[in-house]
């Protein structure tokens, strides 16, 4: 993969690995004893290994100039396979969580291992490594193909594949060691966001160079949504992750925000993370994957566009519906449940128009446990769109806030929307991109598929009501006028519900592992076409 870049390529990539090597040596150095020295020392290992395997092919030959008539799908591959891999060791991690709610014991007697600890590990994992390198990946492919043009070049793929996951072991190995700013989606520190910026900025570039050298006119709805997805994000990030270190020579910072006013910048960034980064990009990997695999047009591109403006609108003022009764200003609360509400138009217009694409095709959706995946997907989005308005509604939100309901929610989100539609993304690029006439096995991904949903409706019917029963025992009163139930009594009461969220857990995690084993098996296969194709005749799909 390496020889493939140009010698100019090459040289830079050369000087971008000696960088991070420096960097790395500097931090570890600075650092001494605290942990960002752990995390210097792993960019201080990864800038030589870059540097031995990029200098070892220095002096190659130069590319063969036809490879610049066909797509520059290397970078998605191993986005891919390094998704799949967050993927299992995530849902793994989750399920040592859920186990925790059961048999709390099962820390060992170490402080890495806490419940506060590896929570975040798992919320990373999934969202932002299985997540992210997915929306990275398919934003390469969807780009790509729909523009009818290559990369603009071929080192920035490669430097922000490498660069964000450098970020992600930053995070979750700080999180076991305690470094963490505490925020919802937002825990890594001041140095490894500063590198996320960075990655990020190199992300966006690489976008904007390559629609713009496009040989299709129309920019297709798909990349619009990644291109919100990319700016807002990186948005986000910069106002919610500005801090103050104590030191530079350390992971502690604070934030630049303190009070009522941080708890606002947090769900600000909080709910537009979940909004940006798991709905808009996710959107766009949906309507591309969805038309082709079912080989039918979206229902109606004008209803795209119109719920792209709606969700990109009001979504950036629902994020105070998660502060409902505390110091916020009441009006900001009202004002956060308002969009929320008013954002069920846009959302249920972008579930429809991928339900109603599949007219026509519904033996399509019967025969083919690729497409079932997205088409499942486009109803828990519309579910999960609904119950997110439903709950940011003040008198529903007295019930519903601080229990497992929302853990269901979040999960109906990120189970059913966020991971069902990768899935389906995945079974239909994977064989295409590795030159395969299908998957290796049609019945393995039947099996995932089956496992997935049986996983996930145990899952949140498990949550949704052990949320319920929280909800109304903790505001139960007796003819004295007290609480009827202890909050040890909830607790209690809350076993089977979380046995039944393991259970759930256990079955969603068993296909992941088998799609990821499917993947694999079909990646190690024999080509038995052409493993890409040239972009002289290929109309924009």
């Amino acid at each position: 993969m390496i020889a493939q870049l140009t010698r100019a390529e090459r040289s830079l990539a050369l000087l971008l690995a000696l960088g991070l090597a420096l960097v790395g040596l500097i931090m570890a150095a600075a650092g001494k004893h605290d942990p960002m020295a752990v995390h210097g020392f792993m960019a201080l290992v990864l800038g030589l290994i870059l540097v031995f395997a990029v200098g070892s092919v220095l002096e190659e030959p130069q590319p063969d100039p036809a490879r610049l008539q066909r797509y520059y799908d290397d970078p998605i591959k191993v986005g891919i396979l390094i998704s799949m891999a967050w993927g299992v060791f995530a849902m793994a991690i989750g399920l040592w969580v859920a186990a925790l709610m059961v048999w709390p014991d099962a820390t060992f007697g170490q402080a890495w291992s806490g419940y506060g600890r590896i929570r975040p590990v798992h919320t990373t994992g999934v969202i932002f490594a299985f997540g992210g390198n997915a929306l990275i990946a398919t934003s390469f492919h969807v780009m790509q193909r729909t523009c009818r043009t290559r990369l603009a070049d071929q080192l920035s793929p490669w430097f922000v594949l490498i660069g964000y996951n450098l970020f992600l072991v930053w995070a979750v190995t700080g999180y076991m060691m305690g470094v963490t700013q505490s925020k919802e989606y937002a825990e890594p520190e001041w140095y490894a966001d500063i590198w996320l910026v960075i990655v990020w900025v190199v992300y966006l570039v690489l976008y904007l160079r390559t629609l713009a050298r496009r040989a299709e006119p129309h920019i297709y709805v798909a990349n619009w949504y990644y291109l919100a997805f990319i700016i807002v994000v990186a948005m986000l990030h910069i106002v919610n992750a500005a801090a103050l270190p104590v030191s530079f020579a350390g992971a502690k910072s604070y934030p630049a925000f303190s009070g009522v006013q941080d708890a606002m910048v947090q769900w600000w960034y909080g709910h537009n993370a979940v909004a940006f980064f798991m709905t808009s990009g996710f959107l766009g990997m949906l309507y591309y994957y969805l038309p082709v695999r079912a080989q039918r047009p979206i229902y109606s591109y004008r209803l795209s566009i119109l719920s792209f403006w709606g969700i990109t609108f009001f979504y950036l003022w629902v994020g105070s519906h998660h502060l409902h009764y505390t110091a916020l200003p009441n009006w900001v609360q009202t004002l956060g449940m308002t969009f929320s509400i008013m954002l069920l138009v846009p959302s249920w217009a972008s579930a429809g128009n991928a339900i109603a694409t599949l007219n026509g095709a519904w033996h399509r959706v019967r025969d083919d446990a690729t497409l079932r995946f997205m088409f499942v997907a486009a109803v828990f989005y519309g579910l999960s769109t609904f119950e997110g308005s439903f709950m940011a509604i003040r008198p529903v939100n007295a019930l519903s806030h601080y229990t497992d309901w929302t853990v269901g929610h979040v999960h109906s989100g990120a189970l059913g929307w966020l991971a069902m539609v990768t899935f389906g993304a995945f079974y239909s690029v994977v064989p295409l991109i590795w030159g395969r006439q299908k998957m290796h096995s049609a019945r393995l991904v039947e099996w995932h598929f089956w496992l997935a949903l049986a996983g996930l409706i145990t899952y949140v019917f498990s949550l949704w009501n052990a949320g319920i029963t929280q909800g109304l025992m903790w505001r139960t009163y007796n003819a004295a006028g007290t609480l009827n139930y202890s909050f040890l009594e909830s607790i209690e009461a809350m076993r089977p519900y979380y046995i039944g969220r393991f259970i759930g857990g256990a079955l969603f995690l068993t296909g992941m592992v088998v799609g990821a084993t499917n993947i694999w098996l079909t990646v190690r296969g024999v080509p038995d076409t052409a493993a890409d194709r040239p972009l002289a005749p290929q109309p924009a799909e």
